[in-house]
């Protein structure tokens, strides 16, 4: 449910054509479904602007195949994270229409069953430009594109181009600059956030892979260096969040967008 719904809804209620009592009906799992294993939130959409993610990881395929179906009947757009082709097959019994974008290990449920591709042309947040710094850190880099794409932005990859030939990087440079936003991926050292926050005037969310040999410690060395960045307009998630990335990007176009 998202603000236009509920407004469509009560005048449908002011009008006859929905009567009071149909009307409480649909609105009355709001704020929150109790399904037992878990409070699926149909308010958060209203308070946010987006509607719950399921977080897929630690959750069987069954319970992401029940969370899936009580937001998909309530809303648009609706992605599980973390998830295995096991559950997308899960879910399929539910969501027929459903997708799963296997690098990225997402499961999506899409606007009028199309890809994502179609999604930003109908409702553009912003532009944003997810850049990885090797070709192993491309499925984390995935997750953040494919996340970007579902809640509303045109995105554009540049992958393997970190700092080991730099050059790879500056040759991409007109691309990343039109970006309104732009997601830096890397484990290793996690160089490539800092050179981008210096060659960009628009905001860098680094995310940081736990891509990378004993003393990167899991993706570690490569937080601390993107915390510890010089360059201004850096900011840093979580090792491997690139949904985390996609959300904090999805929020700063919608701000500029006003």
């Amino acid at each position: 449910m998202n603000d236009e719904y509920i407004k469509s809804l009560l005048e449908k209620v002011s009008s006859g054509e929905v009567s009071a009592e149909e009307g409480f009906g649909i609105l009355r799992d709001l704020p929150y479904k109790d399904l037992g294993f878990a409070n699926v939130d149909h308010h958060r959409a209203i308070r946010t602007g987006f509607p719950e993610v399921i977080f897929g990881q630690g959750k069987t395929p069954e319970q992401i195949r029940a969370i899936f179906g009580e937001l998909v009947g309530h809303g648009r757009n609706i992605m599980a994270t973390r998830a295995s082709r096991k559950a997308y097959e899960e879910v399929l019994k539910t969501v027929p229409g459903a997708v799963f974008y296997e690098e990225a290990r997402i499961i999506a449920s899409l606007e009028d069953d199309k890809n994502t591709s179609d999604v930003p042309e109908r409702n553009v947040l912003g532009s944003v430009c997810v850049i990885s710094a090797g070709t192993a850190d491309i499925p984390v880099a995935e997750e953040a594109a494919v996340s970007a794409e579902i809640l509303g932005n045109d995105v554009s990859r540049v992958y393997d181009v970190g700092v080991a030939g730099i050059h790879r990087l500056f040759d991409k440079l007109p691309i990343i600059r039109q970006a309104d936003v732009v997601i830096a991926v890397a484990g290793m050292e996690g160089a490539l956030a800092s050179v981008i926050g210096g060659l960009v005037e628009v905001p860098v969310i680094a995310v940081p892979t736990s891509v990378g040999y004993g003393a990167n410690l899991g993706g570690l060395s490569a937080l601390l260096s993107m915390l510890n960045s010089c360059a201004n307009g850096v900011s840093v998630v979580n090792i491997d969040n690139g949904f985390g990335a996609a959300y904090m990007a999805s929020v700063i176009n919608k701000g500029r967008r006003g």
